[in-house]
């Protein structure tokens, strides 16, 4: 060791820095550290380069030392061992082993990734249009407009559904306590994303969630007065709930893109399997209580004002003589045949 120290301080741009990650079971990066000492040492006990607060770690569990050009590591007659990842073998010791750009050593319940200070790291990442759609939104006065409006829309729906007349107060309570429901999901994505290590972004979660769930509301509305303006078999319906799909799909996407590192690939993958089990789950839920027959009528009390009609409706006078016109094509083609 004395050696390695002598020929260290004689000649040291020869000692090839090391670059030691600290990493979690998934492989994300906890700690980094750089370093060109001949001798790095590693373990709980506070005289080492790399202190870990794994308990399972020995207080001076491996070094790693510059010999002939190359680094090698040494276990420490540890108790639990030290043991390499990256091999073809299920669990190959470490001691005496060569170090290899891109090792992982596991040392206990801890994990090393050993790079060398030439390693290549991944291409930068341009910065998508998503980016500067999400710092408008999470802007605290946008995120205020977000929520109060999606506020506004649950109180007028409470409003419309209540067959009695209600006041202001009795409709902002349960307004909020909607709202407040639905802020659930945004705030438990940000939980479980700090959880595992990625940012947390609550601000950025909370302002994506309330502005697809107020593209929701819109376009639920929009479905009514669709179906209102068309018959039971038109397209239009169909088109609109394909939409609600799109923004449910649209709304998981994005969460994980705030709060998770992960492919674009398990991205997609991961939006659509909560897609359908949103409205997968949701069908089945009203198709298996649904009844065979039902002697009980079901009615629309859906009431929309004549002002939603997309085109102007005719009069009595109109509609007699449309009628009309209808029974004599009618009687013209059974007098033919």
């Amino acid at each position: 060791m004395e050696l390695i120290k002598e020929a260290f301080v004689t000649n040291k741009v020869d000692v090839k820095e090391l670059v030691i990650e600290e990493i979690n079971r998934n492989h994300k990066l906890l700690h980094r550290h750089k370093i060109d000492k001949p001798c790095i040492n590693i373990g709980r006990d506070y005289h080492n380069d790399i202190i870990l607060a794994d308990p399972h770690v020995c207080p001076s569990h491996i070094s790693i030392d510059y010999i002939d050009k190359q680094w090698q590591i040494t276990d420490n007659h540890t108790i639990n061992g030290t043991f390499i990842e990256n091999s073809k073998e299920k669990k190959q010791d470490a001691n005496q082993h060569i170090v290899r750009d891109g090792d992982v050593i596991n040392l206990g319940k801890s994990q090393l990734r050993l790079l060398f200070s030439d390693h290549a790291v991944a291409p930068t990442v341009a910065f998508s249009p998503f980016e500067s759609f999400i710092n408008l939104m999470r802007h605290p006065v946008a995120l205020f407009i977000s929520i109060a409006f999606f506020t506004i829309i649950a109180g007028s729906i409470i409003y419309f559904n209540k067959p009695i007349e209600v006041n202001f107060s009795q409709l902002l309570v349960p307004a909020i306590g909607i709202t407040l429901g639905f802020a659930l999901w945004p705030a438990g994505v940000a939980l479980v994303s700090h959880f595992t290590k990625n940012d947390a972004r609550l601000m950025a979660q909370l302002a994506v969630s309330f502005v697809l769930f107020n593209l929701m509301w819109f376009s639920s509305i929009l479905e009514n007065i669709v179906t209102f303006n068309s018959s039971g078999n038109n397209i239009l319906p169909i088109f609109m709930t394909f939409t609600s799909v799109m923004l449910a799909f649209g709304l998981f996407w994005l969460n994980s893109y705030i709060g998770f590192h992960m492919s674009s690939k398990r991205r997609i993958v991961i939006s659509a399997c909560l897609t359908i089990l949103l409205f997968g789950g949701s069908y089945l839920i009203q198709y298996s209580k649904k009844p065979d027959f039902n002697p009980r009528p079901n009615y629309n009390a859906t009431i929309m004002m004549p002002s939603f009609l997309l085109t102007t409706s005719s009069n009595v006078d109109e509609f007699i003589e449309d009628s009309s016109k209808l029974f004599d094509k009618t009687s013209k083609k059974a007098q033919e045949e």
